[in-house]
């Protein structure tokens, strides 16, 4: 069986053989996996990595066969769009899998399209679990405990083992037989370097996200909320130039700064989209708020499937709104505003984070067996 043609095909290792294939469909999963596989290879040098990722792992040393971050969308009606170009990816990494044989394939995250190819390759008989020569690991846990928690059973049948982040996901799949361990979060690793700071009198930060059409929606609410303020200047960090287009075509007003990720950058508060970046920016203690506004029919899915009380992860860990969030219409100019105002203006706001700040550290400082590197060699390539 085959889907449509793409108009490339995935290259062979460089090498001639591989070792481990990473797939990582998001900018937040291309860091993660990254550091992994940089740590990976000074521990073992030599090992081939391959890699369906982004900008992150072809610096890490992986060889990138096709950069999957360029091409990452959420939501269902974003991904009926798209649905033809994700098929014939589907496909040609089956075949790429199944021509190379890659000692083992580790996912991050992306569970949409990962956990297909995982069962893809169980039934084509190339999985480990199916007799196969190919171990199949998940390092970043789907969120199983927001919505589809069936889903474990499923991992459980096709996965040779998983490494989560977050220290309470261990229990989710205490009623299965898969292998899961809690190998730390990487913000917490000794080297982790944040890419923003605190600085009282710095601008406030603006942030919309990573996923060009989320963005889309994302960028004229943080805009609008930040132009309502208007006490000070504001700095937009983007991943990527194709996200910095998108902003730009939004309009970009006066007084805000367009960053490209890669530094430290420093901000007085935060507006944020309900990403990986909205975690960072809690950990290094700066007041802000979520805003977060989908397409009407993905958000009216969401209310019906998703059963937790807050978007930010940060909100979920501590189970209050460190960060108040701000959905759909309630995502109102005046509404941002005077978030921001609270954040920059408010001495009790500012101590209330820095309270936080302690409690969520403690949250993820949980005591953990070995890295996720020792995990990778114990599991898949040891």
């Amino acid at each position: 069986m085959s889907g449509a043609a793409l108009p490339f095909r995935l290259a062979p290792p460089a090498s001639g053989r591989v070792d481990l294939l990473v797939i990582a469909g998001e900018h937040s999963g291309d860091e993660h996996a990254a550091r992994m596989v940089a740590d990976l290879r000074l521990r073992v040098p030599g090992t081939e990595v391959c890699a369906l990722g982004g900008r992150h792992l072809a610096a890490s040393g992986a060889h990138l066969l096709h950069d999957l971050t360029a091409s990452s969308v959420v939501g269902l009606v974003e991904v009926l769009k798209n649905y033809s170009f994700f098929k014939a990816l589907f496909y040609e990494t089956l075949r790429w899998i199944e021509e190379h044989r890659p000692r083992a394939v580790c996912f991050i995250d992306y569970p949409g399209l990962n956990l297909r190819l995982a069962a893809a390759l169980n039934e084509r008989g190339l999985a480990a679990k199916a007799g196969g020569p190919v171990k199949l690991l998940f390092y970043i846990s789907p969120q199983i405990w927001a919505w589809k928690s069936g889903r474990r059973f499923t991992m459980a049948k096709h996965l040779d083992a998983l490494a989560c982040i977050f220290p309470f996901e261990v229990a989710c799949y205490a009623d299965t037989d898969l292998p899961v361990e809690f190998v730390g979060h990487p913000f917490l690793a000794e080297d982790y370097v944040a890419p923003v700071s605190f600085n009282p009198a710095a601008p406030v930060l603006l942030l919309p996200g990573s996923r060009k059409q989320a963005v889309a929606r994302i960028w004229p609410v943080l805009r609008d909320g930040y132009l309502a303020y208007g006490n000070r200047s504001a700095r937009a960090i983007y991943p990527s130039p194709a996200i910095r287009e998108v902003i730009e075509r939004e309009g970009v007003p006066q007084g805000v700064e367009l960053v490209p990720n890669g530094g430290v950058v420093e901000a007085s508060a935060v507006l944020t989209s309900s990403g990986t970046m909205s975690l960072h920016c809690a950990l290094a203690g700066l007041p802000g708020a979520i805003a977060y506004r989908a397409n009407p029919i993905t958000y009216l899915l969401g209310r019906w499937l998703v059963k937790i009380p807050y978007l930010g992860i940060n909100n979920l860990l501590l189970r209050e709104a460190m960060y108040p969030e701000f959905i759909q219409g309630a995502a109102t100019p005046q509404a941002l505003a005077a978030e921001l105002r609270e954040c920059v203006e408010s001495p009790a706001r500012l101590a209330s984070t820095q309270q936080q700040v302690e409690r969520l550290r403690t949250h993820l400082r949980q005591p953990v067996g070995g890295t996720v590197v020792d995990w990778l060699l114990r599991r898949g390539l040891g």
